[in-house]
């Protein structure tokens, strides 16, 4: 409800009889709700698997670090606002051979992507590629 706040009266105000009194909203408490610009027409289309933007991710960090726009590794983990340990996590998945990668990437939102980042790691340690797929193959079947 809004508080009424009423003026003194000035000598002006006095010889007349008039008197303004001025009515103030009561300030919002809390935080503010903004109202999306955009209406929305259907359901939000589904995100896609977080293997698949870890993949991503890992191209375009060394897309950048090939560029020239980072030194190293470790500039993008304090760009990030994350720990060099991180950022070689993201950037092993470079290490899966092109097949598994491609999978990885153009996996939809309806698929897992072929599991977690961690489910990945040991086949991301295996040095042959063919040791690799077969391993993939090996996670697939769970």
């Amino acid at each position: 409800m809004p508080r009424k706040y009423e003026q003194p009266m000035t000598p002006a105000d006095a010889e007349t009889g008039f008197q303004v009194e001025t009515v103030l909203p009561r300030p919002a408490r809390g935080r503010r709700q903004v109202a999306d610009p955009r209406p929305r027409v259907g359901p939000a289309p589904p995100q896609l698997p977080r293997i698949t933007r870890l993949m991503a991710l890992a191209i375009k960090f060394q897309d950048s670090v090939d560029r020239g726009e980072v030194r190293d590794y470790a500039d993008i983990a304090r760009l990030g606002y994350v720990t060099r340990a991180r950022v070689t996590q993201i950037m092993n998945l470079l290490n899966l051979t092109p097949e598994i990668q491609e999978l990885l990437l153009f996996a939809d939102a309806s698929q897992d992507g072929g599991g977690t980042e961690r489910d990945l790691r040991p086949i991301i340690g295996l040095v042959k590629w063919e040791e690799q797929r077969t391993a993939w193959r090996s996670l697939l079947l769970r």
